[in-house]
């Protein structure tokens, strides 16, 4: 059989993956009509943006995990979002956050390992804007917002 492992986690990381509606239906004993309608509603306002898969990701290969404070230039503090707006196009950014403090952006990163994130840091973020950056990184998760861990 054909292993299509790694175009199945691509497009699960960006949302082609649906609710297992038999599974809420035994937990909620509900009708799946009724969850379906309530679901639909949700979609429809916004509430809902999209499904993912959550990942075990040393599975996958990107067990690598950091947080990064980002310091902006001058020139480039009075819009955060430009900078912003360029990053979230690289896969390996999970998120990017505008915060206030001594910091202006946010990102969380995930690489294979210690050796990737150093090149992403000198490919990526090492650029033109960026005047300091912060690496904090994560030993283990012990709460995710998508799952019970």
């Amino acid at each position: 059989m054909k292993d299509i492992t790694p175009k199945l986690i691509s497009l699960f990381k960006k949302g082609y993956a649906t609710p297992q509606l038999s599974r809420v239906a035994k937990k909620l004993q509900e009708p799946s009509t009724t969850l379906h309608y309530n679901i639909k509603k949700l979609e429809q306002e916004g509430a809902i943006k999209t499904y993912k898969a959550v990942f075990d990701y040393k599975k996958i290969g990107e067990g690598y995990c950091v947080f990064v404070l980002i310091t902006l230039s001058p020139d480039e503090y009075g819009d955060p979002e430009r900078i912003g707006n360029e990053l979230v196009k690289h896969p390996e950014i999970e998120s990017v956050d505008v915060i206030t403090g001594d910091w202006e952006l946010m990102l969380k990163i995930r690489t294979k390992d210690q050796d990737a994130y150093y090149d992403f840091v000198k490919n990526v973020i090492s650029r033109k804007g960026i005047t300091k950056i912060k690496t904090l990184t994560s030993l283990k998760q012990l709460k995710t917002e998508f799952v019970e861990l």
